[in-house]
């Protein structure tokens, strides 16, 4: 999926700034005011991909030639090093996106999907497109805050709410909102973001992440050919682009249906704390696609 760095917060945030404060302080420190955010700007980005996907004048899939040279040329390495904090689903949440996923492959066959043991959410990227030398560089400067920083979830827990899956030309999301509502709801995922940041500045790195947009998702497929959305004679088949919209629309309904909270407190489905059965991950690596390799894994509940 494609990442944000210009959004409602990084245009009017100061330089050197916490940007997820300036969006708390924004919202009056209040969850309900900062799930309605999350949820704003999650239907505004579906509805504008929804209608330029379903536009006569759409050009076809965005393929991500990166990936597709991964899977398809034997020897080809991605040299884009990365450094990130990724909070990883637990074991019911990646049960619940593998059904997704099927539901996918069924209308696209040649969709790249993101195995169980790659997926995760960003919660900070620390740093991005670096050589080897340059990341090993920078680990070495925030090694020594590794570890609080990846077991902050333990004591800062943090819930998601009412996924939904969003899509643009390049692949889709399973993206979520910040409670709101309970006692222990006061600490959003966007205070988790705020502290994350200002541990990484404090161990001496300057955070250089390209996602700061009110977003709380995986990415969960990718598209790498062009086949599955093609007439036969190699032109944009809009009635195949249409197929995969309503699909994603029958998936979003189920979810609201199935997995989301109900007003009388059964079945929360979809709901996911932050930090259950593992802390936030330290990765690096060529981390693009869920690779790479861990540093430290925090302590999960």
């Amino acid at each position: 999926m494609t990442t944000a760095n210009s959004s409602a917060i990084g245009s009017r945030t100061p330089l050197g700034e916490n940007p997820f404060q300036h969006l708390i302080t924004a919202c009056n420190d209040d969850p309900l005011q900062i799930q309605r955010r999350y949820e704003q700007q999650r239907a505004d980005r579906n509805a504008l991909k929804r209608a330029e996907m379903l536009s006569p004048d759409f050009r076809g899939m965005n393929v991500d030639e990166m990936l597709a040279k991964l899977e398809f040329e034997p020897g080809f390495t991605d040299w884009r090093h990365c450094l990130t904090f990724w909070a990883r689903p637990p074991t019911a949440l990646k049960a619940l996106i593998h059904e997704i996923q099927e539901k996918l492959v069924a209308v696209v066959p040649n969709l790249w999907i993101m195995e169980p043991s790659r997926l995760h959410m960003t919660t900070m990227e620390v740093a991005h497109s670096l050589s080897k030398e340059e990341m090993e560089a920078v680990v070495r400067t925030i090694e020594p805050s590794v570890a609080q920083i990846t077991d902050y979830t333990f004591e800062h827990r943090a819930r998601l709410v009412r996924p939904l899956v969003n899509y643009d030309s390049q692949g889709l999301a399973l993206q979520f909102v910040p409670a709101a509502g309970l006692d222990d709801d006061w600490y959003t995922y966007l205070h988790l973001r705020r502290d994350v940041w200002d541990q990484v500045q404090a161990a001496g790195v300057t955070v250089g992440s390209r996602y700061i947009a009110p977003s709380a998702h995986l990415t969960i497929a990718r598209f790498i050919t062009t086949k599955d959305f093609e007439t036969d004679e190699g032109k944009v088949d809009h009635g195949k682009v249409r197929k995969l919209a309503e699909t994603i629309d029958g998936i979003n309904e189920w979810l609201q249906r199935e997995h989301w909270p109900k007003e009388n407190g059964s079945k929360d489905g979809g709901e996911w704390v932050v930090g259950t059965e593992k802390g936030l991950e330290f990765r690096k690596g060529t981390l693009w696609y869920g690779g790479g390799e861990s540093v430290h894994i925090g302590k999960g509940f």
